[in-house]
């Protein structure tokens, strides 16, 4: 029997993501059936005189349509909490992390999460032929079906799986181009995305994200001074990186920094106020103002000023003009430091040294562990810039590529200087450390041996012991000072697919049979399914289907008993079914509760692998007669 995710899938087209969109933003163009209405779409465009765009160009590559058609497809893996961590010191944290593959993540978050992420960085692979990138995707489906599914031709299949475990242009497109479809879902009207690149991809990444986010969205391409130094060997030392700048509308507004310790040495005059700097109020080019001015040494300074003769007049009464010390200089506007460290600074797109380099990002990951485990990390204060001019101190931050989680780093220095609230999602897949050779043994990989060594055997792994020795650097750093909810820490979940086992018995799964012969639900605990965290298979579905519901990681979850089965009402909203053991009994209290108001949900979820169709039946009929409208829903 089909999952209804599987179902689901094998309905999606290339263009799925983009008629979802759509749907979302302009339901009214669309017909009953679900297709959308072309003619209308056109008949409103000539109804509001804009012309249609004729001509314009976009970047296509090998993979394309398919990796469209991965951005609207549901998961085909479940997430598992890791209870440990959970009930443990994670219990309180709004911070969350995820291991496993970021598409498959960012599948599930979709619903929960979608337009409510302020601020996502990425520092995605470089395709640089040495670090490492192949295309992961091995293409599931048999030649007929990408055929099918495509349009495409014997020699247009064999292209297309051309890329497979290649690090080729099209490769990297092609698995870059779902990850960002679906990373514009996630951010808020009002969020933006920020992606470090190099000069190898730069140009395709460019296009891509004009294609996604939109020409107009386009903030900024900030290039970055990633090295202190520079090597003396070649013909040309390359120091600098990108980071590519867009938003999801016109409604972000990009924030300021703060005052570097260099430009606050220009704020060295001084008056009853404070320190000042001075600010231009005479300019040949762009003055359009022409009056004189007195100083007050009796010298006449004249225009062309940047403001009308009325506004230097206020400001002369507020005593705000810095006056030239001798004859021939210009008058200049006081710029007060207290106001201007408030204020901060507009960031420009070229970040030096300053803003820290890839050494730095290596030394703060020794300082937490006494060794180098990582090659290129980004600095914490590069990453604290990012987040501090894309969000406000209650932003959510996602990083989907985690690495050495700098990012979490980050989140929680800024929250620890100013107060902040930040919340931070982090997703890293679990990349092991090693390898097994033909005789069992396992070797670690070739960048892998001092993670190895020391007991990592993924870089997942590293991520969460970043997050947790960097909490405690910065309690023991903050003592004093650290506001009493500082979140260091988080809540840990595990994406993964089930085991073969469990799949085989989902196929050959007959809601008809009288007798469940398979308990269904344990083959999705942390034990069946070989991995850390203790889950139980119950926790592992309703945390799979509270995501694919819509809700958030904190929500509020109370167990309801009927007899000796539990059931989980989820804000006063839901009430899920999960367990066998489910009977008539079961299905009396159910319905005495609800015609009662003892128990007051919209919706009763089940999971049909744990009702056979005589349960199914009874508890319907049972619901159809209820007063209130109480609907049933059957997920498989």
């Amino acid at each position: 029997m089909q999952t209804d995710n599987e179902k689901y899938n094998e309905t999606v087209q290339p263009n799925t993501a983009f008629l979802n969109e759509l749907k979302e933003k302009l339901p009214e163009f669309f017909t009953k059936e679900g297709s959308f209405d072309l003619d209308k779409f056109k008949d409103q465009l000539k109804d509001k005189n804009v012309n249609e765009l004729s001509e314009g160009y976009q970047l296509d590559f090998i993979g394309k349509d398919y990796a469209r058609r991965q951005a609207g497809e549901m998961p085909s893996t479940v997430i598992v909490p890791d209870e440990k961590q959970n009930q443990g010191e994670g219990k309180d944290s709004k911070n969350l992390f995820f291991t496993g593959d970021n598409l498959e993540v960012l599948r599930h978050l979709q619903n929960n999460y979608q337009n409510k992420i302020d601020v996502i960085y990425i520092d995605p692979p470089y395709n640089t032929g040495s670090d490492g990138f192949v295309y992961p995707d091995s293409f599931e489906y048999s030649d007929e079906k990408l055929k099918d599914m495509f349009g495409l031709d014997d020699d247009q299949v064999e292209r297309l799986k051309s890329i497979q475990g290649k690090s080729s242009h099209s490769a990297w497109l092609t698995f870059m181009y779902p990850r960002l479809i679906l990373a514009k879902r996630f951010l808020a009207n009002s969020g933006v995305i920020f992606i470090s690149i190099d000069d190898n991809e730069s140009t395709n990444l460019k296009e891509i994200c004009d294609e996604i986010f939109g020409e107009n969205n386009f903030v900024a391409n900030i290039a970055w001074r990633r090295q202190d130094g520079q090597s003396n060997i070649g013909s040309l030392a390359k120091v600098k990186e990108y980071i590519l700048v867009y938003s999801k509308s016109d409604t972000f507004k990009i924030g300021h920094l703060p005052l570097s310790e260099k430009a606050k040495k220009d704020y060295k005059y001084h008056d009853k106020r404070g320190y000042y700097g001075r600010g231009r109020l005479r300019e040949p080019v762009r003055g359009r103002f022409n009056y004189d001015v007195r100083t007050p040494s009796g010298d006449i300074a004249k225009g062309p000023w940047l403001i009308p003769e009325n506004e230097f007049i206020e400001l002369k009464k507020k005593d705000l003009i810095h006056w030239p010390e001798k004859n021939g200089g210009s008058p200049r506007r006081k710029i007060y430091l207290k106001d201007m460290l408030n204020k901060g600074q507009i960031p420009n797109d070229f970040w030096g040294i300053e803003y820290g380099t890839n050494q730095r990002g290596s030394n703060e990951v020794q300082e937490l562990f006494g060794k180098r485990y990582f090659n290129f990390p980004k600095p914490t204060s590069l990453i604290k810039m990012l987040v501090r001019i894309g969000g406000n101190k209650y932003a959510t931050v996602m990083d989907f590529f985690a690495g050495s989680s700098t990012t979490a780093d980050a989140v929680m220095q800024l929250n620890a200087e100013d107060d902040g609230h930040r919340r931070f999602i982090m997703v890293q897949l679990p990349e092991q450390t090693y390898h097994t050779n033909k005789d069992g043994k396992e070797v670690p990989t070739k960048g892998g041996k001092t993670a190895y060594d020391a007991g990592f055997r993924s870089i997942d792994q590293i991520s969460r012991e970043r997050i947790r020795r960097a909490a405690k650097k910065i309690r023991e750093d903050n003592e004093l000072t650290l506001p009493e909810d500082f979140d260091g820490s988080f809540k840990h979940y595990r994406v993964v697919k089930p085991v073969k086992q469990t799949l085989e018995d989902i196929d050959d799964f007959d809601p008809n049979n009288t007798n469940l012969f398979t308990n269904m639900v344990d083959g999705f605990s942390s034990q069946a399914l070989n991995i850390d965290g203790d889950a139980s298979g119950e926790e592992t579905i309703l945390t799979t289907w509270l995501a694919k519901d819509g809700y958030a990681f904190d929500a509020d979850v109370q167990d309801v008993k009927f007899g000796n089965c539990t059931a989980h009402k989820v804000e006063d909203n839901r009430l899920y079914l999960i367990n066998e053991g489910w009977g008539a009994d079961q299905t009396k209290e159910l319905l005495n509760q609800l015609g009662t108001h003892q128990l007051e949900v919209q919706s009763v979820v089940l999971f049909g692998y744990s009702f056979n169709v005589a349960e199914l039946r009874e508890l319907e009929n049972g619901l159809k007669q209820l007063d209130s409208k109480v609907t049933l829903i059957k997920s498989y």
